[in-house]
């Protein structure tokens, strides 16, 4: 017989139509400026807004509540000088040819290269990894469950809670990216997924001129048989 799960009654989440609306618009609004950001200030963070936006990053949905992320702030400049050699390594190899030229001519203009200044630059980094797996008390391994898609879910809402903070953020994903294990002191059954460099833009940062897909390349309505 299947476990009845505890259960709490959940708290009131409903607002009025015209409140729910501004909300959406507001929203909108407010992720229609964000940009990834390759020019990062040295000007410090206070660490207590990264422990927030993480904070708000963990209570994403996961398979089985089995919360599969580990989170690692790096502030430390010696931290952060290693990330950017290693990275920069893999880097020269992407860019080199390990990518392959359809991949290369899609980044082209992006103007992006195999130098990664912003690893110093920005106050932070911090370096996601999906736990493959976990162990329970005994030690014995517990298989997780739909762990990339659970992960990337908290990704998208640190993003956005940094991005509401005011904070600059980029998505760096060198590869592989198994360096990152052993700078970070991470254990084998955690994957690194994403690299996220944190802080302001500096001063006069310039972004590329680019569009997103109109709403009708998106968004396909079904409403009726």
């Amino acid at each position: 017989m299947a476990k009845t799960a505890e259960t709490i009654e959940l708290s009131p989440l409903r607002v009025s139509g015209p409140e729910m609306q501004a909300r959406s618009e507001e929203f909108l609004e407010l992720m229609q400026k964000r940009r990834t950001v390759r020019d990062f200030s040295p000007e410090p963070v206070d660490p207590e807004i990264i422990r927030l936006a993480v904070r708000a990053a963990a209570t994403a949905p996961s398979g089985a509540n089995q919360q599969p992320w580990s989170f690692v702030a790096i502030g430390d400049p010696d931290t952060k000088r290693a990330i950017r050699l290693a990275a920069e390594e893999e880097e020269r190899a992407f860019y080199a040819g390990r990518a392959g030229p359809q991949w290369l001519d899609a980044l082209s203009h992006l103007g992006t290269d195999s130098e990664k200044p912003f690893l110093e630059t920005a106050p932070w980094l911090i370096a996601i990894f999906a736990q493959r797996w976990g162990t329970d008390a005994e030690g014995r391994k517990i298989k997780h469950y739909y762990v990339t898609e659970s992960v990337s879910i908290a990704i998208g809402i640190l993003i956005t809670s940094l991005h509401s903070a005011g904070l600059a953020t980029l998505t760096h994903t060198p590869s592989p990216m198994g360096f990152l294990n052993q700078i970070c002191g991470r254990p084998e059954n955690e994957k690194p997924l994403v690299l996220l460099v944190v802080g302001h833009p500096a001063e006069g940062a310039r972004v590329p001129a680019i569009s997103r897909k109109p709403e009708q390349d998106v968004l396909y309505w079904k409403t009726s048989p």
